[in-house]
C-alpha cells in the first residue's frame, strides 16, 4: 500500500521565497549570508556582486550627448525623444542638427523660396503643402497680363486724356532743353561796346568844321592879295 505524504513549505523571512519546512533553517542560514536583496528592483542579488549589479543597472548615469545625469531606466528614452543635443533633420532641407538649433534653423530655412512647378510662382518652403492644395496652374505673368488688360478696359477716358496731357508736357521739356541756345552756356568776358554817337552832335561837328574851312580859306586868299603891296 503505498502511502502519499503532503511536504509542507515556509516562506523564508529574507528572500520571501517558499522553500520546503525541513529545509526552511538551513536555507535561511545559507540565503542570509550570501544573498542581498536589491533596494530598486528587489532581487536577490550575491552579496560580493551587489554593488556591481547597482552601478551596472541602477545607477545614475550621464548622457553622452548632453552630459545630463538621470536614471539608467529613463536614458534610452531621453535620448530618444528629449536630449537638446539629439540629431534631428530639417524638414525643408533634411540637413542634420542638434535638437537645440532646429527651431531657429528651420524658421529661416523654411522662408527660403522655390518656383511652382505648375504656376511658376516662388513660393516659400513653409507655404509650399497649402499652395500646392489651391494652385490653379495660372501663370503669374498671365495672371498679372489679365489684371493689368481688364484695368486698362475700365480706366475712365479722363484719366487718359490726363495721361496725354502729362506725356506731351514732358516731350515740350524736354525739346525746349534740347533747343537751347549755345550763349546761355558761359561765354566768358565780352568786350565792351562804347555807346552810340548822337546825330545831333555829328551834324553839329561838320557845321563846325565848315565853317572853320571857309574862315582859314578867306584869310588865307587875302593874305595872298596884299603881299605886292607891301613890297
Amino acid at each position: 500500500m503505498a502511502m502519499v505524504s503532503e511536504e509542507t513549505t515556509s516562506i523564508c523571512s529574507h528572500c520571501n521565497r517558499s522553500i520546503p519546512s525541513l529545509n526552511i533553517d538551513l536555507h535561511y542560514a545559507h540565503c542570509s549570508r550570501n544573498l542581498e536583496k536589491c533596494v530598486v528592483c528587489g532581487d536577490m542579488i550575491p552579496r560580493k556582486h551587489a554593488e556591481e549589479h547597482y552601478q551596472s543597472t541602477h545607477a545614475p548615469v550621464a548622457c553622452s550627448l548632453c552630459s545630463e545625469t538621470m536614471d539608467r531606466e529613463i536614458l534610452d528614452v531621453h535620448k530618444g525623444e528629449k536630449c537638446p543635443q539629439r540629431i534631428l533633420t530639417c524638414e525643408y532641407c533634411e540637413f542634420p542638427l542638434p535638437a537645440v538649433d532646429l527651431f531657429e534653423h528651420q524658421d529661416t530655412c523654411g522662408n527660403r523660396t522655390e518656383s511652382c512647378q505648375r504656376c511658376g510662382r516662388y513660393i516659400r518652403l513653409r507655404d509650399q503643402y497649402v499652395h500646392e492644395t489651391t494652385c490653379n496652374g495660372i501663370a503669374d505673368n498671365a495672371v498679372g497680363s489679365s489684371s493689368r488688360e481688364k484695368k486698362k478696359d475700365e480706366e475712365p477716358r479722363d484719366s487718359v486724356l490726363l495721361w496725354k496731357f502729362r506725356q506731351l508736357n514732358i516731350q515740350l521739356s524736354v525739346s525746349v532743353r534740347e533747343a537751347r541756345p549755345v550763349l546761355e552756356r558761359d561765354p566768358g568776358p565780352q568786350r565792351r561796346v562804347p555807346p552810340p554817337y548822337p546825330r545831333s552832335r555829328l551834324f553839329f561837328t561838320i557845321a563846325v568844321t565848315g565853317v572853320a574851312f571857309i574862315l582859314g580859306s578867306f584869310f588865307l586868299q587875302k593874305k595872298s592879295d596884299t603881299s605886292p603891296v607891301s613890297q
